[in-house]
């Protein structure tokens, strides 16, 4: 039996930033760096029966299989030699591939994809377009034994201080029409709903889609949220959105499925959100691949011992730990602090004031939840206080007076649950 909060609801009244807040206005280009690295998910913690080597000669917009047998796979964003693949551990200890390519000047395209895209059918061609700049996995929108019956388009970021999908559907409306038709043909999706804010209704208005309005107020553009939102459906967590006949994709998406199959090249750029130290906002387009590093420096944003960098904006990103750290397909900003801006977490144990429970939008009893968490009771976590109807917003750890980092336990704790072998019976 999940218990339920005994607090009424009171989230604090954070917006969304608009395109208004980036400094330009216009997308600053990156030059490509002299060395890309590629990162894939994988669910082996090992590098057996690789299909790859280091010396081996890669194209630009090549797909890149990484074993032997199985469907993992990358897409080259230079050309160049291989000169390392290696394991790596990111957030919450997820093991990675990672591939860094010693890139030439100029690109020597691929076109193994324009000749399956044109000549194929599509089953052909879906492996080349499972991942692309703004969604990590294209291949869950396309069921052809039971597809979606829905498509929600985000036209907001998730997260403070991003401004990257808005971006996008100011500048890129008309291929984000062109993008939203090739969505339905290769999907067999009927209904597209638009989600954007009041500031870009005119542009949203172009894409031919179903538009549904909302206010920008953090996180009401989280997947979750706008499921009940704009369909009245709450989702429950033993179901995910294809059981509900529902996907997700991102305007940036849109646009780069476009591109792949108007162009007959996969997209290697990235639009990230860079906001410094000063909170000031940056939009720039990269090659997948490029270190922080030398993003930061085309940008001449200094970083120091202390400092912190984040992958994502201030209530939900993921720190990172060095600036060799490559963007990849998901990266949507990258965040520096200056120490002196860091606040430290508490060591305070919670003084049950509640202010968690009343701010969080899932109304999950994150006071009690927090106990269990914080002892690795994540079992009990899912079991009696609703761990996986986290819509991992942070504004628990946000309002915490006694700045406890409940957010990072319950990402902790959501990683950890698979592995002691009860998710299943959790989701019950």
């Amino acid at each position: 039996m999940i218990k339920k909060p005994f607090f009424g609801l009171g989230k604090p009244k954070l917006k969304y930033s608009g395109v208004r807040n980036i400094e330009g206005k216009d997308l600053k280009e990156i030059p490509p760096p002299n060395r890309i690295t590629l990162m894939h998910k994988s669910p082996i913690d090992e590098l057996g029966d690789l299909a790859l080597s280091t010396g081996d000669e890669v194209k630009t917009g090549q797909r890149l299989n990484l074993r032997k047998t199985g469907e993992e796979c990358l897409t080259s964003t230079a050309t160049g030699t291989i000169i390392d693949i290696s394991l790596t551990t990111g957030y919450a200890g997820q093991s990675f591939i990672s591939v860094s390519i010693e890139a030439k000047s100029k690109d020597l395209w691929d076109n193994e994809f324009e000749k399956t895209e044109k000549d194929a059918a599509l089953e052909n061609a879906l492996p080349f377009l499972s991942s692309l700049p703004g969604i990590s996995d294209l291949s869950s929108l396309i069921k052809i034994d039971n597809p979606l019956n829905t498509i929600i388009i985000n036209g907001l970021d998730q997260d403070l201080l991003i401004a990257t999908n808005q971006i996008i559907v100011k500048t890129e409306a008309e291929n984000l029409a062109e993008g939203i038709e090739f969505l339905k043909k290769i999907t067999g999706v009927k209904r597209v709903i638009f989600v954007v804010p009041p500031s870009l209704i005119p542009e949203a208005n172009k894409s031919g889609a179903e538009v549904k309005v909302i206010e920008p107020l953090y996180p009401d553009a989280t997947p979750e949220l706008l499921i009940k939102e704009i369909l009245g459906n709450p989702v429950s967590p033993s179901q995910s959105f294809e059981d509900l006949g529902i996907g997700f994709i991102s305007a940036e998406a849109v646009v780069a499925l476009r591109t792949a199959v108007v162009e007959g090249k996969m997209p290697v750029t990235k639009v990230v959100t860079v906001i410094d130290k000063d909170n000031r906002l940056t939009a720039i387009r990269a090659r997948i691949g490029t270190p922080v590093s030398d993003i930061l420096n085309a940008l001449n944003i200094d970083v120091s011992e202390g400092d912190r960098l984040v992958f994502g904006g201030p209530m939900s990103g993921r720190g990172i730990y060095s600036v060799d750290m490559p963007i990849l397909t998901d990266t949507d900003a990258i965040m520096v602090q200056d120490k002196d801006q860091v606040i430290p977490v508490g060591n305070d144990p919670c003084i049950n004031c509640g202010e968690c429970v009343r701010a969080c939008p899932a109304k999950l009893p994150v006071n009690m939840l927090i106990r269990l968490l914080e002892n690795g009771l994540y079992e009990e976590a899912a079991q009696e206080y609703d761990l996986l109807s986290c819509v991992e917003c942070g504004l628990c750890s946000y309002v915490c007076v006694m700045r406890i980092p409940i957010f990072h336990y319950i990402m902790l704790g959501k990683h950890e649950l698979p592995l002691t072998g009860s998710l299943e019976e959790s989701n019950g």
